[in-house]
C-alpha cells in the first residue's frame, strides 16, 4: 500500500513539473476572457491566472486608442501649463492607430528582458497588420517578492474601421505563445 502511494505521489510530481517546462502550450479559455485592466483586450490563453503567477510567467497586453492618448496629452497640457511647442511635439508623436502596451512579469531581472518577446497582429482574414520581431531590450525592474516587471509601448497601425485584431506574443525563452483578441477603435 505504501508503494502505491509513493508511486502515485511520484507520478503527480512529474506531472506538475511537466507543466513548468519551456515549450508546453498554454491552456486556453473556452471563450476569450475580458481583461480586468483594459476593456479593449480579451485573453485567449490562460496567462494571468494564479497558475501563471506561481510559475512567474505573467504577460499582459493593453490597447490604448488614439482618442484616449489625445485626451491624455490635452489634459496634461492643461494641468502642466505646457507651451504650444511642447504640446505640438507630443501631438506629433502620437501613433495614429493607438498604442499596444506589453507588460511582462518574470522571476529574475534577466528573464524580464522584453527583447525575448515578438509581437504579431492579424485581422480576421489572417492578413498580417503588425510584426515586431523583438521589442527594445532592457532589464526588468523589481516589482514584488521575486518578480521583475518590464513594460514596453508599441505604436499600433492605423485601421480604417473598428475591427477585431488577433495579437500573439511569442516568448523566445519560455517557447510559449500568449494570444489576445483586441477590439480596435
Amino acid at each position: 500500500m505504501k508503494q502505491f502511494f509513493f508511486l502515485f505521489a511520484l507520478f503527480l510530481s512529474f506531472e506538475a513539473s511537466a507543466q513548468m517546462l519551456p515549450g508546453t502550450p498554454r491552456k486556453k479559455y473556452l471563450r476569450p476572457k475580458k481583461d480586468e485592466e483594459c476593456a479593449y483586450v480579451f485573453n485567449v490563453t490562460k496567462n494571468t491566472d494564479e497558475e501563471a503567477e506561481i510559475t512567474a510567467s505573467v504577460t499582459r497586453l493593453a490597447y490604448r486608442p488614439y482618442a484616449e492618448l489625445l485626451t491624455e496629452i490635452t489634459e496634461l497640457r492643461r494641468i502642466n501649463n505646457w507651451a504650444d511647442s511642447t504640446y505640438q511635439r507630443k501631438f506629433q508623436a502620437l501613433p495614429a492607430g493607438g498604442m499596444l502596451v506589453v507588460t511582462m512579469y518574470r522571476r529574475g531581472a534577466q528573464n524580464a528582458d522584453p527583447a525575448l518577446l515578438s509581437v504579431t497582429a492579424r485581422d480576421k482574414a489572417g492578413k498580417e497588420l503588425l510584426a515586431v520581431p523583438s521589442l527594445p531590450e532592457g532589464q526588468g525592474r523589481f516589482w514584488n517578492r521575486d518578480l521583475y516587471m518590464s513594460k514596453r509601448s508599441i505604436p499600433f497601425v492605423k485601421i480604417d474601421d473598428q475591427q477585431t485584431v488577433y495579437v500573439t506574443l511569442n516568448d523566445a525563452k519560455l517557447k510559449q505563445d500568449f494570444e489576445y483578441v483586441v477590439n480596435t477603435q
